[in-house]
């Protein structure tokens, strides 16, 4: 029965990525909705997914929705003058920690959003350089470039950010060359908002330039400095590129790894380790006279039907419950399959007919088509909508010192050669996406050229429920974090992964510096960012590791009446992980 709905799901979900839905259908398609949703009892601030690491609401007291720099400045000094902490929001909110969220709902707060402040776009074709309102979205600026015959180089692989919220988070594409894939590292100047003395209107707009040293501690914020209002970002001549995908065995990939990086200008890998299967993005520009006029609309981020985001939530939570492993690999290796077949998203017109898909770089660089719902579909959304029960997942990313990358990998394949079988988990969603950071002169940036590692793995819908093989996931995170010493993406992560993370970066004193001199009051800072920037973990109660707001160290912070105990790591022993087993004198290491 079970391979049956697969094979149905599959059937389903490509009828609707080749051919779209029947044209005489009923259309309801599913925009995101806002961010910021209030009632007569108040506001509340939820992100994409619908949950927050802690599964606690973020509770806000007042929203205000400025659409110009001035109205942004007074929303600064109101608050200042009222003694108010201050976050800031866009239209989008795809951060997985609270870095929007003020604090508890017992803090006076004012939320800003950036959602109507996203008129401006001013771009400098003689310098090669675009000037943006902190609240346009990504895929708007691309846009007005490549219509001025100039192109943004680095972009995050998703779109569906804010140009002042993806620099504030370090969000980034792929690439080792010219300025790297880092997008704040094409930042060259930028305005701030902060506060300031009452014969200064309580706040101030200050412009930073890219000679003034507090740049590299603005370009990476974590929204704690002020408010961006404006960003200003180096381009380069338009162009095109040429992408092939070439999956093949995972063989070696430990020690090939950099030659990618350093071989194709936007590179990257994507392994999934029970498939024994590695893909090789060969990724590079070409000139605008190239044939072609390709799109990379990534499969993921598609719109999808309702029913089959749902059909497939719903099947591999029934896999988790019963611990049907084999169900979840056959669900995997139909994933795999599916991706190779339409080339992961890539398009060489309406669809796929073969490599290399050449396109333009605003074309190419980016995607996130299910934002947008395009009217033609039927009952479509994106995945993750928490409306619709569709994908729920954590999203682990690690950012390695690219030397010490393929030891980290060599240990992951240890722990896969045990029992290949569990790590089918996240072949589910994307495997393992590897991608090439360079180093930054940002304070919050990489301090050397980096090696990033996303993968995503299943949510339990309950925090409280224990997850099938969740200690693969827990010790494969540990291993990355602690003993090969990975930084966390801010934006993204489960809370134990930013554990003293102040302790790697060289220049965390200056950001700190920085932040004491723009905001003194700490206006700007929150429960969480509180907690970030002390080092401080939270403390541990029982079941706190089930969603890794915890490392366990006893076996109540696992789910002992469901079986999971707190027991060492397979390959990284100094791990501590929660792992079921029927017996618990049995299962003890």
């Amino acid at each position: 029965m079970a391979a049956s709905l697969l094979w149905l799901l599959l059937v389903l979900a490509l009828h609707l990525l080749l051919w779209g839905p029947a044209p005489l259908m009923t259309v309801h398609a599913m925009p995101p909705q806002p961010p910021v949703q209030c009632n007569d009892s108040g506001c509340i601030l939820y992100n994409s997914y619908g949950a927050w690491n802690d599964r606690k609401d973020c509770h806000v007291t007042n929203v205000t929705y400025p659409s110009t720099e001035e109205e942004l400045r007074l929303a600064v000094a109101h608050a200042n003058q009222n003694r108010l902490k201050v976050k800031v929001v866009s239209r989008f909110s795809h951060t997985i920690p609270k870095l929007a969220c003020p604090g508890s709902e017992h803090v006076n707060s004012l939320l800003i959003s950036t959602a109507n402040y996203g008129a401006g776009i001013e771009i400098d074709k003689a310098n090669l350089a675009v000037t943006a309102d902190a609240g346009i979205g990504l895929r708007e600026l691309i846009n007005k470039v490549e219509e001025a015959g100039l192109s943004l180089v680095a972009a995050p692989y998703w779109e569906g950010v804010s140009i002042g919220g993806l620099i504030s988070t370090g969000a980034h594409g792929s690439s080792w060359w010219g300025k790297g894939g880092a997008v704040h590292d094409h930042v060259i100047g930028l305005n701030l908002i902060v506060p300031a003395k009452e014969s200064e209107g309580y706040a101030k707009v200050i412009r930073i330039g890219p000679q003034d040293p507090l740049l590299n501690a603005a370009k990476v914020s974590l929204g704690v400095l002020g408010v961006i209002s404006k960003v200003k970002l180096s381009l380069e001549p338009a162009f095109k590129r040429s992408v092939t995908y070439n999956f093949t065995d995972d063989n070696h990939v430990e020690d090939i790894y950099m030659d990618q990086g350093k071989k194709h200008e936007f590179a990257d890998i994507t392994w999934y380790p029970s498939r024994h299967v590695a893909v090789y993005r060969y990724d590079d520009r070409v000139p605008l006279n190239a044939s072609g006029d390709g799109v990379y609309d990534f499969l993921g981020f598609q719109a999808n039907s309702i029913l089959v985001s749902k059909a497939t939530r719903a099947t591999e939570k029934s896999f988790e419950s019963s611990k049907n492993v084999n169900g979840k690999c056959t669900l995997a290796s139909t994933f795999v399959a599916a991706k190779k077949l339409v080339a992961n998203g890539l398009k060489n017109g309406l669809i796929f007919t073969g490599y290399p898909v050449v396109g333009h770089q605003g074309k190419m660089q980016t995607s996130g088509s299910c934002l947008y719902s395009p009217k033609e579909r039927i009952d479509v959304s994106c995945a993750w909508d928490p409306r619709i029960n569709g994908l729920f997942f954590y999203e682990s990313t690690a950012i390695f010192p690219a030397s010490k990358f393929g030891d980290f990998l060599r240990e992951v394949k240890k722990l896969r050669d045990i029992k290949p079988e569990n790590f089918c988990g996240v072949d589910i969603y994307n495997g393992f996406l590897i991608r090439f950071v360079k180093a930054s002169q940002a304070y919050l940036g990489q301090w050397e050229d980096s090696v990033v590692l996303d993968f995503n793995y299943y949510r339990a819908t309950d925090p409280s429920i224990p997850r099938l093989n969740q200690e693969v996931w827990e010790e494969v995170e540990q291993m990355a974090f602690f003993k090969y010493g990975a930084k966390p993406h801010w934006a993204k992560n489960r809370n134990l992964a930013f554990t003293d993370v102040q302790l790697k970066y060289p220049n965390f004193s200056k950001f700190l510096a920085a932040k004491k001199q723009l905001d003194p009051q700490n206006m700007f800072t929150s429960d969480w960012s509180d907690e970030i920037l002390s080092g401080k973990g939270s403390a541990k109660g029982d079941g706190c590791a089930l969603e890794g707001q915890c490392i366990c160290s006893e076996d109540r912070h696992c789910s002992p009446q469901d079986g999971y105990f707190c027991r060492q790591g397979l390959v990284y022993t100094e791990a501590r992980v929660c792992r079921y087993s029927s017996s618990p004198s049995s299962s003890k290491v």
